[in-house]
């Protein structure tokens, strides 16, 4: 069976995909590793960014023999797809990103990054606060700082900005038409400069993966991946 991996986002956990195995597995071998800092990974000693996370693909990549593959990403997920795909077009057949921030400034990364404070969290969000604990454990409030920096050196040094041509593969850009953070005319402009794309903007959808419809997306997946 061809291989399918699952990228989940910045501060998201593979437990995210669940509701999707048992349909995607019918047509793939379905993969879904975790990005170091999440989890039960450790924080890397150097910290992280979206170029650290590429690596991490490709060693999984590779580590596994993994060819022909087939790439879903959410959120950040979907940002490092499509850096892995840049640098290695041999290996992926096609990509879906689900909720991708291609718009990154160092101005719009500092306001995302602000967000990410482990106190303000517990303070105003306390339920987040008990979700991000239980997938990512004590660690959690190391992880949040790590992922601002992330955003932060996005914002300074967008790998995509300006490469998105150089993908030649299919892609299909997605968003939720109620998204907070990632903007439909941003997702317009990533798919119209990407060769070989297609554009969906699922409804009544917002940000989070745990927010979006399993059957909306899959129904989505199956049209683009032609699985019957």
């Amino acid at each position: 069976m061809p291989n399918l991996i699952l990228l989940h986002g910045a501060l998201g956990h593979s437990d995210i995909f669940n509701p999707y195995l048992e349909t995607l597995s019918q047509y793939f071998t379905v993969h879904t590793p975790l990005f170091s800092g999440h989890g039960d990974t450790e924080l890397p000693a150097g910290g992280i960014n979206t170029e650290k996370y590429t690596e991490e693909l490709d060693l999984y990549c590779k580590e596994n023999n993994l060819t022909e593959i087939s790439l879903f990403g959410h959120s950040m997920g979907g940002y490092v797809a499509l850096c892995y795909a840049m640098k290695n077009p041999e290996n992926i057949n096609s990509i879906i990103t689900l909720g991708t921030k291609f718009d990154w400034t160092e101005e719009q990364a500092l306001k995302e990054s602000k967000m990410l404070n482990p106190d303000a969290i517990l303070e105003k969000v306390p339920k987040y606060a008990q979700l991000l604990e239980s997938q990512h454990g004590q660690k959690w409030k190391q992880l949040l700082p790590a992922i601002a920096d992330l955003m932060v050196d996005l914002g300074k040094n967008p790998p995509l900005k300006n490469n998105l041509t150089e993908i030649q593969i299919p892609v299909q850009i997605m968003v939720g038409d109620q998204d907070n953070m990632v903007t439909i005319e941003e997702s317009v402009n990533v798919y119209r400069t990407l060769p070989n794309a297609k554009l969906a903007v699922l409804p009544d959808t917002k940000h989070p993966m745990d927010k979006v419809r399993p059957s909306l997306l899959l129904d989505v997946m199956k049209d683009f991946w032609n699985l019957s």
